[in-house]
């Protein structure tokens, strides 16, 4: 069963993250930040996964280090919980709207972290979450999952519907590329 229990505990936060890949999404999440919540739910959901994360941050500073490493927990865990990566499809991509919002993403399984984000924010905040901070979830994850991602807003008005468009986008491709397809590492090296 490719499950995963991250805990690491900073000067700035306290956090318990657990996955199971292939769940029945089973979702729980408390961050102290009710925007967040909201899209770290929409992102195990849609990436079919059970999903568990415990949060105690400083936020009477900002959201920032709750933000950021609660990414980097979840990025350590998928990464454990995928083991050698062999056997999965690899690759993930997809398109998701909401309503006048449209959000892509496309990454790979590649043990290379990347980010490659594009999207432009009008408002400063939804509810206590810093817009500007839905790159750094990202980074986040990506970097300490060891997948490369690229994810954009293709257009849209509302900031709560462009963000929860990319949280979703970034979800339905990691499911896609977590599926098992059976055999062993795609890559023409052998390894990842």
């Amino acid at each position: 069963m490719r499950t995963a229990e991250i805990k690491r505990k900073t000067k700035e936060t306290d956090i318990e993250v657990f996955v199971r890949l292939d769940g029945e999404r089973r979702v729980n999440i408390d961050t102290g930040i009710g925007f967040f919540d909201h899209m770290l739910t929409a992102f195990g959901v849609h990436a079919g996964m059970d999903l568990d994360v415990r949060c105690k941050g400083d936020l009477n500073v900002d959201g920032h280090h709750t933000v950021e490493d609660v990414g980097i927990c979840i990025g350590k865990a998928v990464a454990e919980a995928l083991g050698d990566k062999g056997g999965i499809a690899r690759y993930g991509s997809a398109f998701v709207p909401m309503d006048e919002a449209l959000s892509f993403c496309a990454l790979d399984i590649s043990g290379r972290p990347f980010l490659a984000f594009n999207a432009k924010f009008t408002d400063f905040r939804c509810g206590e979450f810093d817009t500007c901070l839905t790159e750094e979830f990202f980074r986040a994850f990506a970097m300490n999952s060891g997948i490369t991602l690229h994810l954009r807003e293709e257009y849209g008005k509302n900031d709560h519907h462009i963000i929860e468009a990319m949280f979703k986008a970034a979800a339905h491709a990691l499911k896609d590329a977590m599926t098992v397809t059976g055999g062993g590492v795609l890559s023409t090296k052998g390894v990842l």
